[in-house]
């Protein structure tokens, strides 16, 4: 009886373990509204309203004053932080509401299988991280989030997120800031705007994977239960 149960509760792990047509389908899709390829296409702006950024949208600003926006300006201390934490809110639900849907449909056993031989040899980590990775390249916020939805269902450990911590530090929300804020020096390179890009995602690695080494060597024993 027993050794029946074991087989069956292995066939049925296999089972939801397994990537059909449309888990690939999902995680293409997940990887397009997060990365950030749809916002502001020449020519095809429409695609906006399958980006991420477009869907979080942007506050408006009062009519007693065009330059403040509902948090007021000039503000400091807890209230100040206070207000701000609350404008992130929208776009972290909205991010956590999507990959629920995602997952539903099985984008987190497509990036598992896709992208661990790519991130276990490198990070050391699950493919199934690789959501979160790529969601920070667009949102630094959505991508803690969904970081520690991963470590509350127990599918990553403390090990796991110290390194996608140090990836995610480093060059956070790296698409919208290069071209929101880095806009302003594009004038100044003398270099096509794709290579600095790459070179600060590459870095991303180089710095968690230093992160790593750390860990396994001179914090080896905080981590030895894991």
């Amino acid at each position: 009886m027993n050794q029946h149960s074991t087989q069956h509760r292995s066939d049925k792990d296999e089972t939801s373990l397994r990537v059909t047509p449309g888990a690939w389908i999902a995680l293409l899709a997940v990887l397009l509204v997060f990365s950030g390829l749809f916002f502001n296409v020449k020519g095809m702006p429409w695609l906006g309203a399958f980006d991420f950024t477009t869907l979080g949208g942007a506050f408006g600003t009062l009519k007693t004053g065009a330059s403040e926006t509902f948090i007021g300006s000039g503000g400091i201390g807890a209230k100040a932080g206070f207000l701000f934490a609350l404008s992130l809110i929208p776009t972290v639900m909205l991010a956590l509401g999507l990959l629920e849907i995602f997952t539903h449909y099985g984008a987190i056993r497509a990036a598992h299988k896709l992208l661990t031989p790519l991130l276990k040899p490198l990070l050391g980590l699950p493919g199934y991280t690789g959501l979160a990775l790529i969601t920070d390249l667009q949102s630094t916020d959505a991508g803690a989030a969904l970081s520690k939805e991963l470590y509350d269902s127990k599918r990553i450990t403390r090990k796991h997120v110290v390194i996608m911590g140090a990836w995610q530090y480093s060059g956070a929300g790296l698409i919208n800031n290069y071209f929101a804020i880095g806009s302003a020096l594009f004038a100044s390179l003398t270099t096509p705007l794709i290579v600095p890009l790459l070179l600060m995602f590459v870095l991303k690695f180089v710095g968690a994977g230093i992160v790593r080494v750390v860990l396994h060597t001179v914090y080896k024993k905080d981590f030895i239960h894991e």
